[in-house]
């Protein structure tokens, strides 16, 4: 055996085993004079374990000395910055420690679409591909077999985006040299093209609500004359509205884990952790939800003091959409989402000629880019009075063109200023200050070049091109 530099060995061993069929390992008599015979291996002590006793780790099967200590090296490398650099690590075994590192800091419901990515998915698929091994053929088969499987296009992609993020970290931290999921394997699908409500239907609707399910009605009232989102409006509690003012407060969010349990959580971004004007319609709708009766606490928990609620119990998210969708087949109006409102919101402000950052800041985005990105589309109002403008500026050119006006040319200034020619001073008259103005070497040269193309063009124009016009050198004064 031959120790390292440092910590571990490297040494050869083989597979041979003995009359009593038990593997001679590093005691192997040909190791001495066959050099190709076996396998390189190292072995060090690992000081992960947390029990205080001695794990040693070995790891085996590599054909040259210096990948047994380069594998070593990397061991040791990912021991000290914290994270397992195990050249027989396998996929599934990072996913799982990678998933147990990152619940911590992820929010419940986004921790429960990651379990069901990694424990269902991603670890069957790859439980006994090596991560070191892990290259974009390998997704490629996956991506073909859940398609087979009827998986859809949506679906695939955010599993494949749990797996990038995993690899990312593993790249951030030194353990992956890259993120072999990025670029991603398929594209981003679109979103597909949803029906949007006009202020006509939404006011028929909300007409229809009002007598049919109050509760839904002035839920819908605050989604569209706020612009907040349904799990904000769930979660909304009456110590966070205040309707004198006209404003309420965004502390929680209410969430569905699996379909089933109910979580109350922070909101989705930072900056949505904020306070939201309320319109007259709003407030009207908060106001019959509020009991006069209810006990108003100066620091309320969650799911007590709930604006909406039923029998002073949350209101499941799936149990509203589905009340909300039979309520638009009733009234007659396209059946859309929930978040379609905060759309509906945005759009029906845009039409008001209200500017996009101060729609933005009602949308309470992180910047302003968001905004424009997501509600990329043009209102039928907004798109006619576009199209207008281009008409106007058309028939405009028209009537010019009848009438014989033409546009004002545009006027060329010049890139280089030009001093003007002062007057000449008379007699008796007070002049400026003398010019101490002397010009360069390179303006002598240009004046001379634009004083010989004019001559040349003179000369050119009265055809004597074969006299020579240009001014005799001096005579000398002496002869001799």
């Amino acid at each position: 055996m031959r120790s390292s530099a440092k910590r571990g060995r490297v040494y050869r061993r083989c597979g041979c085993r003995d009359d009593q069929r038990r593997q001679l390992g590093a005691r192997c008599p040909l190791l001495a004079i066959d050099p190709h015979h076996g396998t390189w291996t190292f072995a060090v002590d690992s000081h992960i374990a947390l029990d205080g006793k001695r794990h040693t780790v070995r790891r085996g099967g590599f054909p040259k000395k210096k990948a047994a200590k380069k594998a070593l090296h990397r061991f040791l490398e990912g021991e000290r910055t914290g994270f397992t650099c195990d050249p027989d690590q396998t996929v599934a075994d990072y996913l799982d420690e990678w998933f147990h590192t990152k619940e911590a800091t992820l929010k419940p419901t986004t921790a429960a679409r990651y379990r069901t990515y990694v424990y269902e998915d991603l670890i069957p698929a790859f439980r006994a591909v090596l991560l070191d091994d892990l290259v974009r053929p390998h997704l490629h088969t996956f991506v073909a077999d859940q398609r087979a499987h009827g998986r859809g296009a949506v679906t695939i992609y955010r599993i494949l985006a749990a797996l990038s993020s995993a690899l990312g970290d593993g790249v951030r931290n030194g353990r992956l040299r890259r993120n072999i999921a990025r670029p991603m394997v398929v594209p981003r699908p679109r979103s597909a093209e949803r029906p949007q409500w006009t202020a006509d239907q939404a006011a028929h609707f909300l007409r229809y609500a009002h007598g049919a399910d109050p509760l839904i009605a002035n839920l819908t009232e605050l989604l569209i004359g706020s612009g907040i989102r349904r799990s904000e409006a769930l979660a909304l509690h009456e110590d966070d509205a205040y309707l004198d003012k006209r404003f309420m407060y965004i502390r929680w969010t209410l969430s569905a884990l699996d379909n089933n349990q109910l979580v109350f959580t922070a909101p989705k971004t930072r900056s949505s952790r904020n306070w939201v004007a309320l319109s007259d319609r709003a407030v009207t709708a908060i106001a019959d939800q509020i009991a006069p009766a209810t006990f108003r606490g100066t620091n309320p928990t969650p799911g007590h003091g709930l604006v909406f609620h039923r029998h002073g119990r949350p209101l499941h998210p799936g149990y509203v959409l589905d009340r909300f969708h039979r309520l638009c087949r009733e009234a007659g109006v396209p059946v859309i989402r929930l978040h379609d409102l905060r759309h509906l919101a945005c759009t029906l402000a845009m039409d008001e000629h209200v500017p996009v950052h101060i729609v933005s800041k009602t949308l309470r985005h992180s910047t302003l880019s968001t905004t424009v990105d997501i509600y990329h589309f043009l209102s039928a109002r907004a798109a006619r009075e576009a199209v207008d403008a281009i008409d106007r500026a058309l028939n405009q050119a028209d009537r010019d063109a009848i009438h014989g006006r033409h546009p004002t040319r545009p006027i060329i200034r010049p890139t280089h200023k030009t001093q003007p020619n002062p007057p000449a001073s008379q007699p008796g008259t007070a002049t400026g200050p003398p010019c101490d103005h002397q010009p360069t070497k390179r303006q002598k040269g240009r004046s001379r070049h634009l004083a010989e193309t004019a001559y040349d063009l003179r000369k050119r124009r009265s055809g004597r091109q074969d006299l020579n016009l240009r001014p005799l050198d001096p005579m000398p004064l002496s002869l001799s």
